[in-house]
């Protein structure tokens, strides 16, 4: 009888002057079977930053899964997504956030997906990441979890979509980027 979260993933490392920043690790697995203990999957890694003059950044890591194995009512959380990393300064978009981890279960556990992380801000020129998606639940879940939030634009380009709940009857979709000052669309609310 035990229960473990998992550990988070690793950062992305960020480019230099040009380039892609690196994507975020996976979380670690997180598994319970004891009654009444709750595991969660280790968070995603955050996506590196975009090179400084012209670069996108890295997507942020998948949350970590989470099991829940137990008649007594154990809880296993998905590990939140990594949040997309940050563009370069003149030109590039926001990396895109990480889905969150699933949660599984079986016999009287509840399993939850984990939060989506968060999209990644643009440069000047550029589109905000989109946030990630809510992880999926169990049978026994609800779907309960949070979308990631859309990356900003700053001067031009569009906002990032939010990311997607679980489920269209419970859970919370992600908020949209703005668009730029200048010019561009905010993104679309996750579904």
């Amino acid at each position: 009888m035990f229960f473990i979260s998992g550990g988070d993933g690793g950062n992305g490392g960020d480019a230099g002057l040009f380039g892609i920043g690196g994507v975020g690790g996976i979380g670690g697995l997180g598994f319970v079977d004891t009654t009444g203990a709750t595991a969660t999957g280790g968070a995603g890694g955050i996506g590196g930053s975009g090179g400084t003059l012209f670069g996108i950044g890295g997507a942020g890591g998948t949350g970590g899964a989470a099991f829940a194995d137990t008649a007594g009512g154990g809880n296993a959380n998905g590990g939140t997504g990594g949040a997309g990393g940050n563009a370069g300064r003149l030109f590039g978009n926001g990396g895109a956030g990480g889905t969150g981890g699933a949660g599984f279960d079986s016999f009287g556990a509840t399993g939850e997906g984990g939060n989506g992380g968060n999209g990644g801000q643009a440069a000047l020129i550029g589109n905000g990441g989109s946030g990630g998606n809510v992880g999926v639940p169990g049978p026994n879940g609800v779907g309960i979890g949070t979308g990631g939030n859309g990356g900003n634009a700053q001067l031009i380009g569009n906002g990032g979509n939010g990311g997607n709940a679980a489920t269209l009857f419970s859970g919370t979709p992600g908020n949209p980027g703005s668009g730029g000052l200048l010019f561009g669309q905010p993104g679309n609310v996750g579904l």
